[in-house]
C-alpha cells in the first residue's frame, strides 16, 4: 500500500529516527478558520464545497498521475452528482498527466485573486521538470460561478535547484492582516515561501518572502522539512498565524516538534516563534469560545518522553491528542487526551492511531468549535485496521471529555457500508458546512475497496452529528479510475 502524503512523510522520517521501528502507512488535515464554521465556496453560492484528491489515480493510463475532485455543497449535502473532477490533462491546467506526478497530493483553498470565489492551490510534489525527478509544482485553480473549471495558473518554484517536492505542503491565510488571502508553500527543506495575496490571473503575487522556522531540512533519503502547515488566529489579533509540524533542528536530528509562528503586519515572524507539544497533524479552532484559536495536534505515535521531556514517537501505543489553548500572547496551557481519558469512546490500544487525523468546526452552532479525531488503524472485533472516528464537543472549559461524545465506524447503525480489513475509516476527516445551514457536517475519507477510496457524509442535525441523511460516495461515482489504488479522499483541502 502506498502511504498517504503527510503521514507518509512523517512515517519515513520517524522510521529513520527510530531505526525503522515504525511500520505504519497512513493518510493526511489542517484548519481554515479558528472561530467560525469552515467553508470553501468555489462557486459563490454561499454553501460550502469539498475539495479532495485521488493523488494516486490513473489518468489516461498513466499510473499515479493524480486527480482532484470537488464536490459542491447543496441543501442536502454533497454527493457525486454535483462535482468537478480535474487532472493535468484537463484543458487549461498547466502541464500534462504523467506517471507518478501525484497531482493533488496537497491542497489549500482561499480567494487568492480577490474576485469573491474561493480558489484551490494544488500541489504536485512529484512533478518531473527536465532531469529533476521530484522537482514538484503548484497549480492555482481559479473559482468562478461555475466552480473550478480548469482555468488556472502555474506558481513556479523560485528555487528549484535548492530543494525537491515543491508544493508538498501549503497553507492559506491572511498572515499580514490586510484582508487578502496569502499562501505559504513548502518543499523538502525548512524554508517556506510566503506569497502575498492579490494574485494575477497568471499566478503572479504582489510579493514573495521566505520564512525559516527552526525545523530540520531534508533530502530525498530523509524527508524532513515541514510535515504539515496549519493556519489560524491563535492570539486574536486579526492576523492568521501558522503552526509548522516538523522535526527539531538538531544535529544529527531532533524529535518531532511543532512551532507557532505569529502573523504580523509584515507577515510571519520566526523571531517570536514558540515551541509546541509534538504531533504530526494539527488543526486550529476556538474550542472554548474565548476568541482565541486553540491548537490541536495529533500524536498518533506516543512513546513517552526522554529525560529532558522530549516526546518519543512510538507506534506501539494508541496515540494521543495535545490541545494548546490560545490567548492574547499566543499558545498558553496544554492538555492531552487519549482514548482512556474520561468518557472518550473506546480504549487506548496498541497501534490505534488516535490522532492520525483531526479537524475542528461548530456542529451545533453554540459558538464553541467541536473536534473530530480519527483512529484510522483501530481494530474492530476481528477486523484489523477498520478505523473509526470520534467527535468531542467544545465548551467554555474546553474539550468536553465527560459527556456528549460520539463515535462512528462503518458498522455503526445508519453509517453506509461495513467494517472491512484496512478500510482505514478516517483516512482524512473534515468538519465543514456543506448544507449552508451554518452548522458543520462531518466528512470522512477511507481506503475503501483496497485503496480505491470513498467518502462518507454524516450531516449535522443542528445539535449533533446524525446518520439520518448519511451518504456514501465511491471513486467510480466521481469519475476516478479504480485501476491500481487511486486513494480518493485521502486528502481534504483546508
Amino acid at each position: 500500500m502506498r502511504a498517504h502524503h503527510r503521514i507518509a512523510l512523517a512515517t519515513a522520517t520517524a522510521a529513520a529516527l527510530t531505526g525503522g521501528l515504525l511500520g505504519l502507512t497512513a493518510a493526511p488535515a489542517t484548519a481554515a478558520d479558528s472561530t467560525t464554521v469552515a467553508k470553501a465556496d468555489f462557486n459563490g453560492d454561499g454553501i460550502g464545497d469539498l475539495a479532495t484528491s485521488a493523488g494516486d489515480a490513473y489518468v489516461n493510463g498513466r499510473k499515479g498521475a493524480g486527480q482532484v475532485v470537488v464536490l459542491y455543497g447543496t441543501k442536502t449535502g454533497v454527493s457525486g452528482a454535483k462535482r468537478t473532477t480535474l487532472s493535468q490533462d484537463t484543458p487549461g491546467v498547466p502541464g500534462g498527466a504523467e506517471t507518478g506526478d501525484t497531482f493533488g497530493s496537497s491542497l489549500a483553498y482561499g480567494d487568492f485573486n480577490g474576485d469573491g470565489y474561493d480558489d484551490l492551490a494544488v500541489g504536485v510534489p512529484h512533478e518531473k521538470l527536465g532531469s529533476d525527478t521530484n522537482a514538484g509544482a503548484v497549480t492555482l485553480l481559479w473559482g468562478s460561478e461555475n466552480g473550478l473549471t480548469g482555468k488556472s495558473a502555474d506558481l513556479p518554484d523560485p528555487a528549484q535547484s535548492s530543494h525537491d517536492y515543491w508544493g508538498r505542503v501549503m497553507a492559506a491565510g491572511d498572515y499580514d492582516g490586510d484582508g487578502r488571502t496569502d499562501l505559504v508553500v513548502g518543499a523538502s527543506t525548512s524554508t517556506l515561501y510566503l506569497y502575498k495575496g492579490g494574485f494575477s490571473s497568471t499566478g503572479t503575487a504582489p510579493s514573495r518572502t521566505t520564512v525559516n522556522p527552526p525545523i530540520q531540512s531534508g533530502d530525498d533519503k530523509y524527508p524532513f522539512g515541514p510535515m504539515n502547515l496549519t493556519a489560524g488566529d491563535v492570539n486574536g489579533d486579526g492576523r492568521t498565524d501558522l503552526v509548522v509540524d516538523g522535526y527539531e533542528n538538531k544535529t544529527p536530528y531532533g524529535w518531532n516538534t511543532n512551532y507557532w509562528l505569529p502573523g504580523t503586519a509584515n507577515g510571519l515572524s520566526t523571531a517570536a516563534a514558540k515551541k509546541l507539544r509534538s504531533g504530526i497533524i494539527t488543526g486550529i479552532g476556538d474550542i472554548n469560545g474565548d476568541g482565541y484559536g486553540d491548537i490541536v495536534s495529533g500524536a498518533m505515535w506516543d512513546g513517552g518522553k526522554l529525560e529532558d521531556g522530549t516526546p518519543i514517537p512510538d507506534a506501539s501505543t494508541g496515540g494521543r491528542v495535545n490541545i494548546t489553548y490560545g490567548s492574547v500572547s499566543g499558545p498558553n496551557r496544554t492538555a492531552s487526551i487519549n482514548q482512556d481519558t474520561g468518557n472518550v469512546p473506546g480504549g487506548s490500544e496498541k497501534g490505534d492511531g488516535f490522532g492520525s487525523e483531526l479537524d475542528l468546526g461548530d456542529i451545533n452552532g453554540d459558538g464553541y468549535q467541536d473536534l473530530v479525531i480519527s483512529s484510522m488503524f483501530e481494530d474492530l472485533g476481528k477486523v484489523s485496521e477498520a478505523g473509526m472516528v470520534t467527535v468531542l464537543y467544545g465548551s467554555a472549559s474546553g474539550v468536553n471529555t465527560t459527556s456528549r461524545a460520539q463515535s462512528f465506524a462503518q458498522s455503526s447503525t445508519g453509517v453506509p457500508g461495513g467494517d472491512e480489513k484496512a478500510d482505514h475509516f478516517g483516512a482524512d476527516v473534515k468538519l465543514d458546512d456543506v448544507t449552508g445551514d451554518g452548522r458543520a457536517d462531518l466528512l470522512i475519507g477511507s481506503d475503501e475497496d483496497g485503496g480505491d477510496g470513498a467518502l462518507t457524509y454524516l450531516p449535522s442535525d443542528g445539535t449533533r452529528i446524525t446518520t439520518k441523511g448519511a451518504r456514501f460516495v465511491n471513486a467510480s461515482a466521481v469519475g476516478v479510475s479504480t485501476s491500481g489504488t487511486p486513494r480518493f479522499t485521502s486528502i481534504f483541502a483546508n
